[in-house]
């Protein structure tokens, strides 16, 4: 168990970014397709973060066309180039999964000044 526990933090990024449940953040994420290689902006509400090491991922949500897409990142992977924050979110829950009820205004967040 030691041995997996030394592989693991071998693989956790020490630069991790740093951002909160309700923040709206700007994921570069690399995309293969066969032999090329193109990065692919994803931009989002975090409405869950869970895990920790190297096994922690956090979820955005956006909603694009009035379809809600959700997508799961895992926070140290390579293929995560870079998390941006776009804005500060002011929120007193966890995890936000209520917003996925919501529509137009409702389903904002609001802004921590």
């Amino acid at each position: 168990m030691d041995a997996l526990k030394t592989i693991a933090a071998d693989s956790v990024k020490a630069d991790a970014p740093q951002f909160r449940i309700g923040d709206t953040v700007k994921v570069s994420v690399n995309i293969r397709e066969g032999q090329r290689e193109r990065i692919q902006m994803f931009e989002g509400t975090v409405i869950a973060k869970r895990g920790s090491g190297v096994a922690e991922t956090f979820t955005v949500r956006r909603v694009s066309y009035g379809v809600g897409i959700e997508r799961v990142f895992p926070l140290h992977s390579p293929n995560v180039r870079n998390v941006q924050v776009v804005r500060r979110g002011k929120v007193r829950r966890a995890k936000l999964y209520y917003l996925r009820d919501r529509v137009g205004k409702a389903a904002k967040v609001k802004e921590l000044v």
